[in-house]
């Protein structure tokens, strides 16, 4: 799943997505802002999902600006759990 060498920007650009969508905001000792912030869940599902969506929007705006986010939604288990899904493109080496 994490490649220390990804082969192509692709690989990279989804492996850096993961990664960042994977990590609590706070858990990176010299980063504490990498990451998204798991505060806001205790509020109901639809505050929590338009709040996670903003998040994730925002995180990957900031630390991986080569992806532009095109969609997210949630799939959502019986427990009420939510796993985020991601649409996103490809822009380029930057903005």
């Amino acid at each position: 799943m994490w490649e220390l060498e990804p082969k192509t920007l692709e690989e990279e650009v989804h492996q850096n997505v993961r990664f960042l969508l994977a990590t609590q905001k706070g858990s990176v000792p010299l980063n504490r802002d990498f990451g998204i912030s798991l505060d806001l869940l205790d509020n109901p599902t639809p505050v929590a999902k338009q709040k996670l969506i903003a998040e994730i929007i925002s995180a990957i705006e900031k630390w991986e600006p080569r992806a532009k986010v095109t969609k997210v939604w949630f799939e959502e288990d019986s427990t009420g759990k939510l796993k985020p899904q991601v649409n996103f493109v490809i822009i380029s080496e930057g903005r």
